[in-house]
């Protein structure tokens, strides 16, 4: 079982620094959110979206450099792995110029049911367009 990588490009503005004038910390924790749920957006359906969500358990976040106006940056998430209601997503951002690893994030989520708000099984028919599965 391989993830399936999603990526989107970004380019810093002037509404992403901080009195120091690189990339507030904040932005960092807003991109990895906004990432996330645009790869659950991309790879399931509305119903499946309208039945279940995800909760975050907690947020780890590596600061590797400093990002600043103008630089193009690449946004790459995938699903690390998963149990019965939980998973591990990895969050890695890259300068495009040099490749430079400017943040490695790890978020736990679990699996929550809309209507309850309880944690649900996370199934096959939720994992399967994250992974590559090898074939015997």
């Amino acid at each position: 079982m391989t993830p399936i990588p999603f990526q989107r490009d970004l380019t810093v503005t002037s509404k992403h620094l901080d009195e120091q004038n690189h990339v507030n910390n904040l932005e960092y924790m807003k991109w990895v959110l906004e990432i996330s749920e645009a790869h659950w957006v991309a790879e399931t359906s509305i119903d499946i979206r309208k039945k279940y969500a995800w909760f975050v358990l907690d947020h780890y976040i590596q600061y590797r450099q400093q990002a600043f106006l103008g630089e193009e940056l690449v946004l790459t998430t995938w699903l690390e792995n998963y149990s019965k209601i939980r998973s591990e997503r990895r969050v890695h951002i890259t300068r495009k110029s040099d490749d430079k690893t400017i943040i490695e994030a790890r978020t736990n989520w679990c699996f929550i049911d809309q209507q309850t708000k309880k944690p649900a099984r996370i199934t096959a028919e939720i994992v399967n367009p994250f992974f590559e599965f090898e074939s015997a």
